[in-house]
């Protein structure tokens, strides 16, 4: 975690105003990112300052998240993953660990993500995480990598790739930036706790 106390803090029910309330209500629907039915998480909590972004943040998350990305869930939780553990994000990382888990990921595959594309990883998995390296590092594909993509995935799939990592950087940044803090109980993996 970069910080150790928000910047911004997350809203309390009590302090939303009208604008505020209805651009949470979806997040209090959501099974994907809550495991109690009514909760809303930190992070939408402190973007509820924002009520306008919120709604717009979360129809492109939506996508993101969904069966139009032409991506398997577990294709795009690793390049979650590796986008969270490249921009140092504990809060992402906690909360996408156990999506991954949730959508085919093993604890031991999570923990590999760590490490980029070396052992273990089948060569389409390898371009994946290679791709997000690239992204993170140049904001850019290389033509190897992008070749390595189109080996094993569709246009719309490699277009997937991008817009997936450039979603979870700029989520990232967010976290990083206001200070979003776990949730209760959640708990903050060790490589991530001195950022």
């Amino acid at each position: 975690m970069r910080l150790s106390k928000p910047r911004v803090s997350p809203l309390d029910d009590s302090q939303l105003d009208g604008d505020q309330q209805a651009a949470l209500a979806p997040f209090r629907l959501s099974s994907l990112v809550n495991d109690t039915p009514g909760s809303v998480l930190n992070i939408f909590r402190t973007l509820a300052h924002a009520p306008e972004a919120l709604v717009r943040f979360n129809a492109w998350g939506s996508y993101i998240l969904s069966r139009r990305n032409a991506l398997s869930p577990r294709q795009r939780e690793i390049l979650i993953l590796r986008t969270g553990f490249l921009c140092r994000s504990g809060y992402e990382w906690s909360q996408h660990h156990r999506i991954g888990l949730q959508s085919g990921l093993g604890a031991d595959d999570i923990e590999r993500i760590k490490g980029g594309a070396g052992d273990g990883w089948g060569p389409a998995e390898a371009a994946l995480i290679r791709a997000a390296d690239g992204l993170h590092a140049d904001q850019f594909i290389d033509d190897v990598t992008w070749a390595e993509l189109g080996a094993h995935f569709t246009q719309k799939q490699c277009m997937d790739v991008v817009f997936t990592c450039a979603q979870y950087t700029q989520v990232s940044m967010i976290l990083n930036t206001f200070g979003v803090q776990l949730e209760d109980g959640a708990t903050l993996d060790p490589d991530l706790k001195a950022c």
